[in-house]
């Protein structure tokens, strides 16, 4: 049974396309299924977070990311009487746009842009599921619903003020309403991004021996888990006690969320997902405590994780390689594989520069690095 508030499949503004529905699948779920069968969801699994691709199998990549993050908002959004199917859609195309070497990777192409518009991760996950996917016998993209698009784009929030080049693009023939907060369950995949990566960073940084699960322990919230652990499992072997700190963690802001959001939801009282999206601010929030605390492990994360020696190391590795590709695919589009080439006749240069970024960000970790040797620019 879905709230009132919920978006319900039978409301849907439609696809782009007209097609008929199927009689067994509710149009969201036919969103997510087409999102996971995607060729751009299959790369997730060699783009990494923080480390590249080859540096471990343990580390979290773009894939499993993107199902634990699909995994959180599933619990909140059935919690809180929402559409499970779309908030499962949102989350798992989340992350579709991204580059690879994570935001390394996205930070040096949206420079390497700026001439000409440049690069932001949501916007291409959007060009990704409208454009760049191309299967379908009758249109490009994935053909998803507004709602779905909607989420992708604004599940961060409205969009104002200059809008990045893919977006704008889009958005001037089929209107997402880029000004207003997305439903419910758009608003619920973004928070448990928050929830998933804060956690999987945490694990990851242990796992990479950047700090340890005692220093951790002076931070809010996690500093209380693992004084619970040691209360309850006293001499616990390492790595149990810092999986069960871990998940606590995990769960407190879970529960903070929902305590938090039906308080709100509770407060505004929405009607209808209309409603919800007319408001001047999310229904799906964190508590401002726990928001405080989550930006102070955030903070210990830039500096002991993001900004560690070995991580910058890599970073400018990286962004690099990402600069020799893009430098070098500018100049000789010749070197695109011929599926990219025969869609550059009579391009002007920025034209020709999307054209790049957009074969670019598609590259998987590996992918790029292989390329990069193969056209000898190391």
């Amino acid at each position: 049974m879905l709230a009132t508030y919920a978006t319900h499949p039978e409301r849907t503004r439609g696809r782009l396309y007209p097609e008929g529905e199927s009689a067994f699948r509710e149009p969201y779920q036919r969103d997510r299924d087409r999102i996971i069968h995607s060729s751009a969801f299959r790369r997730l699994k060699h783009k990494t977070q923080v480390f590249v691709e080859h540096e471990g199998d343990y580390f979290r990549t773009r894939l499993t990311h993107s199902i634990e993050v699909a995994q959180v908002a599933r619990t909140v959004a059935a919690a809180l009487g929402l559409n499970s199917h779309l908030t499962e859609a949102v989350a798992l195309a989340h992350d579709l746009g991204h580059t690879p070497f994570g935001h390394t990777g996205e930070d040096r192409l949206d420079e390497l842009m700026a001439p000409h518009g440049g690069f932001d991760h949501n916007a291409q996950a959007l060009r990704i599921v409208t454009s760049l996917e191309q299967h379908y016998a009758e249109w490009d993209g994935l053909n998803l619903t507004w709602e779905t698009l909607e989420g992708i784009a604004k599940h961060n929030g409205p969009v104002t003020g200059a809008l990045p080049y893919a977006l704008a693009e889009y958005n001037a023939h089929h209107d997402l309403e880029l000004g207003t907060h997305a439903g419910a369950e758009a608003q619920v995949a973004a928070l448990a991004d928050d929830i998933a990566y804060n956690n999987h960073d945490l694990h990851d940084g242990l796992r990479a021996g950047l700090f340890t699960l005692d220093e951790l322990a002076v931070l809010p919230i996690v500093g209380d888990m693992v004084r619970e652990v040691d209360v309850k499992y006293p001499g616990l072997e390492a790595g149990r006690r810092q999986h069960e700190a871990l998940r606590r963690v995990f769960g407190v802001m879970v529960e903070d969320v929902l305590v938090t959001s039906k308080r709100l939801i509770q407060q505004d009282n929405p009607a209808s997902v209309e409603e919800v999206r007319a408001l001047d601010h999310a229904v799906i929030q964190f508590s401002n405590g726990l928001w405080s605390d989550i930006k102070l492990i955030r903070k210990f994360l830039f500096k002991r994780m993001y900004r560690a020696p070995s991580v910058v190391e890599m970073r400018e590795r990286v962004s690099k390689v990402l600069e020799d590709l893009f430098a070098h695919m500018l100049a000789n589009p010749s070197d695109l594989p011929s599926n990219w080439q025969g869609q550059l006749g009579g391009a002007n240069e920025t034209a020709i520069a999307r054209h790049v970024a957009d074969y670019i960000a598609g590259m998987t970790d590996r992918f790029a690095l292989q390329e990069h040797a193969r056209l000898g620019l190391g």
